[in-house]
């Protein structure tokens, strides 16, 4: 098991790039936050398919919690991070300080207009900017030919594709399948806030976006399945739903009856833990 390089700079990760680059290998790049678990590790799995180098990103980024949020909290663990990354044969690891992300006098914020107005837009106003922002400078510090990001984070994929498209950065941006615990919880590190009788509740919210969409794939009414869903949520004890949406899969517009991909997202509290997940809907698969 090789470690990876450790590139702290833009400069040394620029280096590194056109050093693979000049040998002819495609770059492949993984953004994350750190706290990695099985999910990022998928995302990392998919980079190194496309058989060349992969990067991954371990950045806390300041700008996209707002205050009062978890920043401070947000689960933090290099060394384990670094162990993981080795053993899953990553080639390079970028851990920019956040002076070097965010230096003395930075004045600019990338905004993304449409596709990032509601939910997760809504309910944290602030998200998308700093999201777009820092996901903007990774790609232009790295200049891969592929960056992957999660389902999971459903909404923030839709806008990473925008901003691509309109700011025409020469990355694609691929999509990799939410990794889920054996009970259908979406894998994320916030997991880690939930206590023992919150972890067994939580996989509620996956089973229930699951039977909307078999619903509305079905047929039925996009108000109708949010009304039982969003009751079904409170009566099995989470705290608070900050959305619950049917969605086109493209412009993530509400869509009253599905006839074309769409997606069920949503947000919900247990306590002190905000959960976020989705899954597709198909109007292909209605019976008869």
């Amino acid at each position: 098991m090789t470690a990876p390089a450790i590139l702290p700079s833009v400069a040394g990760l620029r280096d590194a790039v056109s050093i693979w680059r000049a040998g002819g290998l495609p770059v492949a790049l993984v953004p994350t936050m750190g706290a990695l678990h099985e999910g990022h590790l998928a995302l990392v799995h998919a980079a190194r398919a496309h058989g060349g180098r992969t990067v991954v990103s371990l950045f806390v980024n300041p700008t996209q919690f707002a205050p009062g949020e978890d920043f401070a909290l947000y689960p933090r663990d290099e060394a384990d991070d670094l162990a993981k990354l080795a053993a899953a044969g990553v080639d390079a690891v970028f851990m920019p300080p956040t002076e070097a992300v965010y230096p003395p006098g930075f004045a600019t914020t990338v905004t993304v207009d449409g596709v990032s107005a509601g939910l997760e837009g809504a309910a944290r106003p602030h998200f998308f900017a700093g999201v777009a922002t820092v996901v903007t400078k990774l790609l232009l510090q790295c200049l891969p030919d592929v960056a992957l990001f999660g389902e999971k984070d459903y909404q923030q994929l839709i806008v990473v594709r925008r901003l691509v498209a309109d700011l025409d950065i020469p990355c694609r941006i691929e999509a990799v399948p939410t990794v889920r615990a054996a009970d259908g919880l979406a894998l994320s590190s916030r997991n880690a806030y939930l206590s023992a009788d919150e972890r067994r509740i939580a996989p509620r919210l996956f089973q229930v976006l699951s039977g909307m969409a078999a619903a509305l794939a079905g047929g039925a009414a996009a108000a109708d399945q949010i009304a039982d869903g969003t009751a079904t949520l409170e009566a099995a004890g989470f705290t608070r739903i900050d959305y619950l949406a049917v969605c086109d899969a493209e412009t993530l517009e509400a869509v009253d009856r599905v006839s074309g991909p769409a997606r069920v997202l949503a947000a919900a509290w247990l306590g002190e833990t905000r959960l976020i997940d989705n899954v597709p809907v198909s109007p292909a698969g209605r019976a008869g």
